[in-house]
C-alpha cells in the first residue's frame, strides 16, 4: 500500500486520481506530480514499485507544502487577521460569512442551525 504525506492512497484507483486523498493536492498539481516523477497518471496506485512511489513522495515533500504544514499555514492566516481586528478577521471570530455573502437568509452552514426566537410564532390565519 502506498502511504505518501501519512496518507494512505487507495489502491484500486489511478494514480493521479489517488495523490488527490492528500490535502494540498488536487487534480492539475497531481498531474505535475506525476509528470516530474516520470510516472504515467492512469497507472494503479498498487500496480507502482518501490522506486515510483518513492519518487512520488520527494517530488511532493520537496515541492509542494501538504497536509499538517498546510493545515498549520491556513490557521496561522486566520488567527492572524483576527489579532489584526481587520474585517475578514471579525468576520471569522463572529462564525458568519467572510467572502461577503448574504446572511438575512441562507448562510446556515457557518451560522450552524437556526435559534429558536420566544413569541415568534405565526399568527393562525383567518379563513
Amino acid at each position: 500500500m502506498a502511504r505518501i504525506a501519512g496518507v494512505d492512497l487507495p489502491r484500486e484507483k489511478a494514480i493521479r486520481i489517488s495523490l488527490t486523498y492528500i490535502f494540498g493536492v488536487g487534480r492539475s498539481s497531481a498531474l505535475k506530480i506525476c509528470d516530474q516523477a516520470n510516472v504515467a497518471p492512469d497507472t494503479k496506485t498498487f500496480d507502482l514499485d518501490e522506486t515510483e512511489v518513492t519518487r512520488l513522495r520527494d517530488v511532493i515533500e520537496s515541492e509542494q507544502k501538504v497536509e499538517g504544514d498546510l493545515r498549520r499555514e491556513t490557521t496561522q492566516n486566520i488567527k492572524d487577521l483576527m489579532d489584526v481586528g481587520c474585517y475578514r478577521g471579525l468576520r471569522h471570530r463572529r462564525g458568519l460569512p467572510v467572502r461577503g455573502q448574504r446572511t438575512h437568509t441562507n448562510a446556515r452552514t457557518r451560522k450552524g442551525p437556526r435559534k429558536a426566537v420566544a413569541g415568534k410564532k405565526k399568527p393562525p390565519s383567518k379563513k
